[in-house]
């Protein structure tokens, strides 16, 4: 379900934040925040982020999305939950999405999901979700909708306890794990996998592309 209300106010565009990995959607109130401040409407979904596949949260956002009374919906994905939008997008074309932010997210493969998934463990840390990802779908949406991404180069999380992962990387997923073909634009700022969620950098660069198609390169 989505947290939070359904009211668009005013003439505000509505962007749904998606939240990645062994997360809920409350972890995006201070982006949500910032989100409304230049102008959006934020609302935040949660969904089973390891017990569920793939398909199942994408089957969920896209009821998510039905709940609500807007004309168009931008999406912002940290993580996993960009492949959950992708996904969705990549099967059912008739959403009215305006435009796409992936923060982290491996749409071109996972060398951290790789790895874990050869243990036990490692497997029940990553969940059913992220191994049936595939990155077709991304260049798929990207064909046809503006995407634009968000890579980090400071190495802190998984990646470094657990996993060896080549540089740069955000501590979970590497620079080149961000690119597709087809993005409307890709930026590579100086913060960790999940310091992206909380980064005022960060929430600027998807203001700025939200609503002009571009990240500010300045």
């Amino acid at each position: 379900m989505a947290d939070g209300g359904h009211r668009v106010a005013g003439q505000r565009e509505l962007v749904l934040l998606v939240h990645g990995l062994w997360m809920r959607g409350v972890v995006f109130a201070l982006l949500g925040r910032r989100l409304r401040a230049c102008g959006f409407e934020p609302a935040m979904f949660s969904y089973p982020s390891v017990s569920q596949t793939l398909a199942e949260n994408a089957r969920r956002l896209e009821r998510a999305v039905a709940s609500y009374p807007a004309s168009r919906v931008h999406f912002v994905g940290h993580s996993l939950g960009g492949l959950v939008v992708l996904n969705l997008l990549a099967r059912a074309p008739q959403i009215p999405v305006g435009r796409i932010v992936l923060l982290g997210s491996p749409c071109n493969g996972c060398s951290a999901a790789d790895q874990l998934g050869r243990t036990r463990a490692g497997r029940m840390i990553v969940g059913q979700a992220l191994p049936q990802w595939q990155a077709k779908d991304a260049a798929a949406v990207a064909a046809r909708v503006q995407v634009g991404a968000i890579a980090g180069t400071q190495r802190l999380g998984v990646g470094t306890l657990l996993v060896t992962l080549p540089a740069p990387n955000d501590g979970v997923v590497t620079v080149d794990e961000t690119r597709v073909p087809g993005l409307a634009d890709h930026v590579v700022l100086p913060v960790t996998h999940s310091g992206m969620i909380v980064s005022a950098r960060v929430a600027h660069q998807v203001c700025s592309f939200l609503t002009h198609g571009r990240f500010d390169h300045a």
